[in-house]
């Protein structure tokens, strides 16, 4: 009985005629002492029950996300010749890093609704529960965590970038900036038809400092005393030496 009821249940679901396989060049990236960046390619197939319709077009969204921190967006403002912080907000959430591939223009192949339901542009990422009740100006502190990340290369967005062949193989090769956070980065996958999405896939980057760096991170944060001694230590054994060469070419 049982199991007649679960046939009959599965039969009443809807079939996805188009899913998401798809894979990366990589899953893990370490950061060292030269660590100036890496590209990861996110490539993948789309896989059919029946032949692909002709309209509307199929197309391919991207995203890759970084680990999200909370952080303070300040304003400075110019008193008696001075810049200064005059005023400032708490934002909850914000990505480390946020990168979106579109086969074409975001806002012709992705609806509004739709965007709001799988969040992912990347204002949509960003977390500021309660920022109306901090100032009158939410939408500029918002605005300016975004123009100023995107200046970083923190915040990318790359329309047209995702390559598809004919209408089933995609590509998109995304740039990491050498200034990366460690930590999970999150890849996911998007095909849409009329703006709507069909399927979607999830895969996950993992980034790891490595060697000297990653001692020296977790020592700073498990020891920070020690950490802030050692500092010191080399701080003042850097200037030594400096000094030392400096009175050795003059001589």
């Amino acid at each position: 009985m049982i199991r007649a009821i679960a046939l009959v249940l599965a039969m009443a679901l809807p079939v996805q005629a188009e899913q998401i396989v798809a894979g990366l060049s990589q899953t893990e990236v370490s950061i060292n002492a030269n660590f100036a960046g890496s590209e990861i390619i996110v490539y993948g197939a789309v896989k059919r029950d029946a032949p692909a319709p002709k309209k509307p077009r199929l197309e391919v969204i991207v995203t890759v996300e970084g680990p999200a921190d909370p952080l303070i967006v300040r304003k400075k403002d110019r008193r008696f010749g001075i810049w200064v912080n005059a005023e400032s907000v708490q934002i909850d959430l914000a990505p480390s890093f946020y990168a979106v591939a579109t086969t074409g223009p975001l806002s012709e192949i992705l609806t509004d609704a739709e965007n709001l339901r799988y969040q992912i542009t990347v204002p949509s990422e960003i977390r500021a529960v309660g920022i109306a009740r901090q100032t009158d100006n939410s939408t500029d502190f918002i605005a300016a965590l975004l123009r100023i990340r995107e200046d970083e290369g923190r915040y990318r967005i790359a329309e047209g970038a995702v390559e598809l062949t004919d209408s089933t193989l995609f590509r998109a090769d995304v740039v990491l900036p050498a200034n990366l956070t460690e930590g999970d980065y999150r890849v996911r996958m998007y095909i849409t038809r009329g703006g709507m999405v069909i399927d979607a896939q999830d895969q996950v980057i993992a980034v790891q400092k490595q060697g000297l760096e990653r001692f020296v991170n977790r020592l700073s944060k498990s020891q920070p005393l020690i950490y802030g001694l050692l500092s010191l230590a080399m701080a003042v054994a850097a200037g030594w030496g400096a000094s030392t060469a400096f009175r050795f070419f003059r001589a």
